[in-house]
């Protein structure tokens, strides 16, 4: 929970700087720096400790020292004089989405805005369109903004609470009464976004863990203590709650508060026609009330003769019938995948080399990975130009003598440019050996026309996948709109394959569209979309998505073997 609280006090200090129009590089090195430690695989209080702050991409000496600070004495006074610089509404203004820090300023200093109240009432008074740069559409799109932040200030994204989920069940775990600890409610059936963390725990002495549960690090207050539940608020704005069975309720204890609703209620009824009655404190015969043993989870959907059914299926109910019928899907894993083939290089946006990406994606044990830097249309990400791909080409070709049991493939991630056509011409395309083709600019154009926009990049004959499918970022952004019925019905005619994009502030395609797509027959590509080393370790939550979206290897692009991948990217080509 440290490295995310400390990421996002970065992220908001570059907010703050940009509200008071500081140096434009200082602000990139705070939101660098917030990346960087978002992402880091360890947990920055030991970083620390050891004196390795330092050697984090992007955090140089100033940043260090504040860094320093807050874990030393719980404060970094630089953060704190900022927001006494910048009214504290502003902040909320900024967090609206379509307004950036650079509209928030203009808002305040020509409106007076200093809040989502006064941005509100602006735009139903029709005043902001005569902001410079503004307009009527803009208010437009900043009412449906501050709606959506409304809506998604209950809700957190599953890459950021899995994190703080497992942090809590190790920490409970360490406690001398607690027998055994699981994750459960959504989170652990894998929903893109959650309320609350829940957390399960077998003790005998429920007393002592509600103790240290709610004395937790991280912990800013505690809004209910029971017997055998406690709920609590982190500092993250995150709502923790906790239950505590005895260790024989607890295989049911986790089914039941796994859930979904449906999925419970349709359990019930099948237990009912057999006789028996099913709850969180066990499974038991309607006529006489006998506890029937159950050892674990497993037991649970055995004593109702089905087989076991994945947390991630269990939503609507029919998963049961499929488990009754022989129909439930041998869900894809991460060890099934075999490469990734969505990656960023320094040499556009992302923060590793090519040797040192190629270098993870073989410690993880893939055989392949593919370095997809961006194309040149977009100048932000510093997007190749023809002649810069082609020094990539040569030097991939160069770093590929190294290993003989794994392989960097060539490609690029090519911007589809308003009218469908792509960034690179078709004959630098055809020698790279993946080509993903991906939206990123011009996201306000109505469905029929990104509709249009995507079916002419699926059928150029190079491309290969279409990266995060509609361009959603959980909580900022709003998928643009497109008509996935058709989308599908196009890929399906020209083995275009879709992505599960595994970046945790996307996940996109979304699990209900990826199983659309399996059941039109059109290969799904799970894929990191990573900007460093650490960013490969995302693939856990493509999976995630594609195990919801009831996915088998057979149905992944990258669950192929280099031999068999080439040779379907060859065949797939139109």
């Amino acid at each position: 929970m440290k490295n995310l609280e400390i990421a996002w006090i970065l992220e908001e200090i570059a907010d703050l700087l940009e509200l008071l129009d500081e140096n434009p590089f200082k602000i990139r090195a705070y939101r660098r720096a917030a990346r960087s430690i978002e992402l880091l695989p360890e947990d920055i209080e030991t970083v620390w400790r050891d004196g390795r702050l330092g050697r984090i991409e992007g955090v140089g000496k100033a940043i260090e020292e504040k860094v320093s600070q807050w874990l030393a004495t719980g404060t970094m006074p630089f953060y704190e004089e900022l927001k006494r610089r910048v009214p504290p509404g502003l902040l909320e203004v900024v967090r609206v989405p379509g307004v950036g820090p650079k509209v928030a300023l203009a808002l305040h200093r020509e409106l007076g805005v200093a809040g989502l109240y006064d941005l509100e009432r602006a735009c139903r008074e029709h005043r902001v369109r005569h902001v410079k740069g503004l307009g009527p559409r803009s208010e437009a799109n900043i009412l449906a903004g501050i709606e959506r932040l409304r809506r998604q200030a209950a809700r957190t994204p599953l890459g950021m609470a899995i994190p703080i989920a497992r942090e809590m069940a190790a920490a409970l775990e360490t406690l001398p009464a607690v027998r055994r600890v699981a994750i459960a409610g959504s989170l652990r059936r894998g929903r893109e976004t959650v309320r609350d963390v829940d957390l399960l725990v077998a003790s005998p002495t429920p007393e002592s863990v509600m103790e240290a549960f709610v004395r937790l690090p991280g912990v800013e207050r505690v809004i209910a203590r029971g017997d055998t539940k406690s709920s609590v608020i982190l500092k993250v704005g995150l709502q923790a709650d906790l239950r505590v069975v005895a260790q024989k309720e607890f295989p049911a204890a986790l089914h039941h508060f796994t859930g979904s609703r449906e999925h419970n209620v349709a359990m019930r009824e099948l237990a009912h026609s057999l006789g028996l009655t099913i709850s969180e404190y066990g499974v038991f015969r309607l006529a006489g009330g006998e506890r029937l043993p159950i050892s674990d989870e497993a037991d649970v959907f055995r004593t109702l003769g089905l087989e076991y059914i994945p947390p991630e299926l269990r939503e609507d109910g029919s998963e049961i019938d499929a488990a009754r019928e022989g129909r439930l899907p041998r869900l894809v894993e991460p060890g099934h995948i075999r490469g990734d083939l969505h990656v960023h290089s320094d040499w556009s946006d992302g923060v590793h080399s090519i040797a040192r990406m190629a270098e993870e994606a073989r410690r993880r044990g893939y055989e392949y990975v593919a370095i997809t830097d961006h194309s040149r249309s977009l100048g932000i990400a510093r997007g190749l130009t023809p002649e810069r791909l082609e020094e990539q080409l040569e030097e991939i070709r160069r770093l590929n003598r190294r290993w003989d049991d794994f392989r960097i493939l060539t490609g690029c991630e090519v911007d589809i440019l308003r009218d469908g056509s792509l960034d690179f011409d078709d004959e630098l395309l055809s020698r790279l050996d993946v080509v993903v083709a991906s939206v990123h600019s011009g996201l306000n154009q109505d469905e029929e026309t990104m509709t249009e926009r995507i079916i002419r990049a699926m059928h150029n004959p190079h491309v290969d996948i279409i990266g995060h499918p509609t361009g959603r970022v959980l909580g900022r952004r709003d998928p643009y709109p497109v008509d996935m019925t058709r989308i599908l019905e196009v890929a399906a005619r020209t083995g275009t394959a879709l992505e599960i994009n595994g970046s945790p502030e996307r996940l996109d395609l979304k699990d209900v569209h990826a199983r659309w797509a399996r059941d039109r027959g059109v290969m799904l590509c799970v894929n990191t979309d990573a900007h460093s080393a650490d960013g490969l370790g995302n693939m856990a939550f493509g999976v995630t998505v594609a195990r919801r979206a009831w996915l088998e290897p057979r149905d992944v692009l990258n669950c192929l073997p280099w031999p068999e991948l080439r040779q379907r990217l060859k065949d797939g080509r139109r």
